[in-house]
C-alpha cells in the first residue's frame, strides 16, 4: 500500500511539474539554507581551532606582573614549585625575550631575542631546515649560541646556509654568536613570530645579554590526558592565593579555542534557526498543493471510497504524498546545501567539515513539515462524502 501512495505521489507531481517545482522550491531552500549554515559554521570553527592550535593547545604561558617580577615569587623555583602542586603539568619552560638589532656584515634587521631552555624546542615540537637547536650544556655553561627563525635566516644569510657562521647582537654592545640551528618556516601565533626570532640559551640572556634574575614568562605544558583549561583553571586559582589576581595573567590557546567554538556554534545556531522558518514557508506551499490536489482529485477520492477504501487509506495516501513532496524536497536541499558550502569554504580557504547533523536535523525537520502541512488536507480528503464527491465538478 505505501509503495503504491508512493507511485501515485510520483504520478501526481509528473503532472503538475510547474507547481511541484513551486512547492519544493520552499523546502530546497530552507534545507539548504540550514545544511549550509551548519556545516559553513562547523568549518570556520574548525579552521579557527585549528590556526590557533599552531599556538599549542596543550600550552598555558604565565606572565608575571611588573610588580610581582622583583618579589622572588616568580622565580626560576618557581617552575618546582608549580609542578609540584599542580597536577597535569608535563613541563616549565621558564623564558625572557626583548628586541634588538641583528647583523651580518652589511645586512641588519631587527629580531626578537628569546631566551629559554634546551628543551624549548622539544617541547614546542620544533623543526629545522638545517642543525637542530642548543644543548643543556650550552645553557649550562653560558654559551654564546643561536636558534635563528627562517625569515631572520633567510635576510642575514640570502641563499647560503647559516649554521656554523656567526650573527651579531645589539644590546649595550655587540656580541657573536655561533648559529646552530635554522626553522623551518612557521605561520606565527597571536604575538609570537617564530620566522622572525633568535633563540638563545635562558642562562646566556640573563647573564650576557641582558644582565636579570627576573623571569618574563613561564610556558607550562599540560600533560597528556589532561584537560588543558581545567589544569589552567587550577593554576589560576593557585596564583590567585599566591599572588592575587592582579600579580599575573595567563593565556591558553585552548580556551580560546574554546570560546571561538562557542561563538560561532551559537551564530551558526541562531542563523540556522532563521533559516528553518523558510522551511514552515515552504510547508504552507505544500499544504497549498495538496489542497488543489485534493480538490481536483474529488471524484478520485469519491470512486476509491465507493470501492471500499477506508478514511485511513485514503488519509495515508495523502499523508505520503505530502511526505514524498517533502523528502525530495529535502534531498535536493541537502545536496545544494552541501555544493554551497564547498563554494564558501573554498572561497574563504577553509577546511571543508561536514556537519552530518545538519543532513539529520534539516530531512528531518522537512519531513515534520510535510506531516505537519498534510494532515489537514489529508483529514479532508479522508471526511469527503462518497456520494457528494462523485457528484462532485
Amino acid at each position: 500500500m505505501i509503495i503504491e501512495n508512493i507511485k501515485l505521489a510520483f504520478n501526481a507531481m509528473r503532472g503538475n511539474k510547474m507547481r511541484t517545482a513551486l512547492s519544493l522550491l520552499g523546502i530546497v531552500i530552507g534545507v539548504a539554507s540550514v545544511v549550509a549554515i551548519l556545516t559553513i559554521g562547523e568549518s570556520a570553527s574548525q579552521s579557527i581551532t585549528d590556526a590557533i592550535a599552531v599556538g599549542g593547545l596543550d600550552m598555558v604561558t604565565i606572565y608575571p606582573s611588573a610588580g610581582q617580577r622583583n618579589t622572588g615569587i616568580f622565580n626560576e623555583e618557581f617552575s618546582t614549585m608549580l609542578k609540584r602542586d599542580v597536577e597535569g603539568i608535563d613541563s616549565i619552560l621558564p623564558q625572557n625575550s626583548s628586541t634588538a638589532r641583528v647583523r651580518v656584515g652589511q645586512e641588519s634587521t631587527n629580531a626578537s631575542i628569546v631566551g629559554v631552555l634546551s628543551d624549548y624546542g622539544d617541547v614546542l615540537s620544533l623543526e629545522y631546515t638545517d642543525g637542530a637547536f642548543f644543548e643543556a650544556m650550552d645553557n649550562i655553561n653560558r654559551r654564546q649560541v643561536a636558534v635563528l627563525g627562517a625569515d631572520i635566516a633567510e635576510t642575514l644569510f640570502p641563499g647560503q646556509a647559516a649554521v656554523g657562521q656567526y650573527i651579531s647582537l645589539f644590546r649595550n654592545q655587540a656580541k657573536n654568536y655561533l648559529v646552530v640551528g635554522v626553522l623551518d618556516k612557521k605561520d606565527p601565533t597571536f604575538s609570537l613570530s617564530y620566522n622572525n626570532t633568535v633563540y638563545i640559551p635562558y642562562n646566556t640572556y640573563g647573564q650576557r645579554f641582558i644582565r636579570t634574575t627576573n623571569v618574563g614568562a613561564f610556558v607550562v605544558k599540560i600533560a597528556d590526558g589532561y584537560d588543558t583549561i581545567a589544569v589552567s583553571d587550577v593554576i589560576t586559582e593557585y596564583l590567585d592565593d599566591i599572588v592575587g589576581t592582579d600579580g599575573y595573567s595567563i593565556f591558553s590557546p585552548a580556551s580560546l579555542a574554546e570560546m571561538a567554538d562557542q561563538i560561532t556554534g551559537t551564530f551558526s545556531s541562531f542563523l540556522a534557526l532563521i533559516a528553518a522558518i523558510s522551511l514552515l514557508v515552504g510547508g504552507i506551499g505544500i499544504m497549498n498543493i495538496m489542497l488543489v490536489s485534493v480538490a481536483e482529485r474529488t471524484r478520485e477520492i469519491g470512486v476509491r471510497k465507493a470501492l471500499g477504501a477506508s478514511p485511513s487509506v485514503i488519509r495515508g495516501q495523502f499523508l505520503i504524498e505530502a511526505l514524498t513532496l517533502t523528502i525530495l524536497g529535502g534531498i535536493l536541499g541537502v545536496l545544494l546545501g552541501s555544493l554551497l558550502s564547498f563554494a564558501v569554504t573554498n572561497l574563504m580557504e577553509w577546511s571543508l567539515h561536514l556537519s552530518y547533523a545538519s543532513f539529520i536535523l534539516a530531512l528531518g525537520f522537512s519531513m515534520f513539515v510535510g506531516v505537519f502541512f498534510g494532515w489537514y488536507p489529508a483529514m479532508k480528503a479522508s471526511k469527503l462524502d462518497p456520494i457528494d464527491a462523485l457528484n462532485y465538478e
